[in-house]
């Protein structure tokens, strides 16, 4: 049986506790407000996380190969997809050269 929890009751300060509260922040030498420039040079904290943009884009696609294919490339241990993309790389440049 799951449990409910009470989720607290959040109380709003009054207009009087509210202004007592950014009185004693704002005299607060260790927590002043930010500034203008430095709120504009903030950014989402979401869009600093993850891989870094790559400029070049690759394509998502749905293909089949051999099992024998894909049993060479996994053996061959992490990163074995770009080690294919590395090989038929190669094999493009190779082959459209006289073209």
């Amino acid at each position: 049986m799951s449990k409910i929890a009470k989720r607290p009751t959040v109380r709003m300060p009054s207009v009087k506790e509210d202004k007592t509260i950014t009185t004693a922040a704002r005299n607060d030498p260790d927590a002043q407000p930010l500034t203008p420039t430095q709120l504009k040079a903030m950014v989402p904290l979401k869009s600093l996380r993850g891989r870094p943009k790559s400029e070049n884009k690759k394509q998502l696609v749905s293909v089949r190969y051999s099992p024998e294919v894909l049993a060479f490339f996994k053996s061959t241990g992490d990163g074995w997809q770009s080690r294919m993309d590395s090989v038929l790389r190669h094999y493009v440049a190779s082959h459209s050269s006289g073209t």
